[in-house]
């Protein structure tokens, strides 16, 4: 099967090719690009669009990679000995399964995904490199070994907070998603908001795309945020006019869809005093 792109997801041909290479390849496909650009949405739509079963691992700062493989509750097995339960006897009990863990027992081939992995200690990766290289992994506990019944398609998304081991990419496909240019941002958009009138879609994609390239931006609006911002202009029955006499003001209509901080806010606010100054 071949991942083309879904009718939710509007995927690139650079991207598809991505997606399917690693699968043939059976190595982690590394995602990378701004915060907003559906990384984590391409997994969702790459199971759907395989049929297969979806597994998310969301990372944290405080994540462990060892959360990942299982983790050993030694505190209830501790109380339960103490109360005399005879589900101490069996060390099993207190072993909780994590995510690698779900996706290597899994019946069937699932698509596991590891979600801003830069989020975690950089120690992180390579913690699993072994695992996700030989599919397998030894519970001490319990002297068993775990290895994966079907291979899972191994999605990794990064919002290039720090930068990840060699070692580490060594292992992975690798993928940028680029920001999307107008016309690919007017399929993504067409499929949220079908039959979206052309001269307003129009007319709201050039501003938000001159909001992105303004000089200064500490925060560029996502392709969340625009589809947002859209969806406020429709709820407000806004018209291109509407769009274009605000523009003279530099800030957008509805601005805080597409602005997320004071700086951005003032900087815009700076540049409609010069303007109507006359600098």
């Amino acid at each position: 099967m071949k991942f083309t792109g879904t009718d939710a997801y509007v995927a690139t041909d650079d991207l598809t090719v991505a997606v399917n290479a690693a699968v043939t390849l059976e190595r982690p496909l590394l995602v990378k690009g701004e915060p907003g650009t559906g990384k984590t949405e391409l997994a969702r739509q790459v199971a759907r669009a395989l049929g297969m079963e979806l597994i998310e691992w969301h990372i944290k700062s405080t994540t462990r990679a060892q959360q990942g493989l299982y983790e050993y509750d030694a505190v209830s097995r501790l109380r339960d000995s103490q109360l005399g339960d005879e589900r101490v006897h069996d060390v099993a009990n207190y072993i909780k399964r994590g995510k690698l863990w779900q996706a290597f027992a899994a019946d069937k081939r699932v698509v596991l995904l590891i979600d801003e992995i830069d989020k975690a200690d950089i120690e992180f990766p390579n913690d699993l490199l072994q695992e996700l290289d030989r599919m397998e992994f030894h519970v001490y506990e319990t002297g068993e070994t775990v290895t994966a019944r079907q291979r899972p398609v191994v999605i990794i998304t990064s919002n290039n907070e720090k930068e990840l081991p060699d070692a580490f990419l060594r292992r992975c496909f690798f993928h940028y998603i680029r920001f999307p240019d107008m016309e690919v941002m007017k399929q993504i958009v067409e499929v949220h908001f079908p039959g979206l009138k052309d001269r307003l879609l129009t007319a709201a994609l050039t501003q938000f795309y001159d909001v992105r390239e303004t000089p200064g931006l500490k925060k560029k609006p996502s392709t969340s945020e625009v589809l947002d911002w859209l969806k406020l202009l429709l709820a407000e029955d806004l018209t291109p006019e509407d769009l274009r006499g605000d523009a003279k003001d530099a800030l957008p209509r509805l601005h805080g869809a597409l602005l997320k901080n004071e700086q951005d806010v003032a900087l815009f606010e700076r540049l409609a005093f010069m303007a109507r100054s006359g600098r």
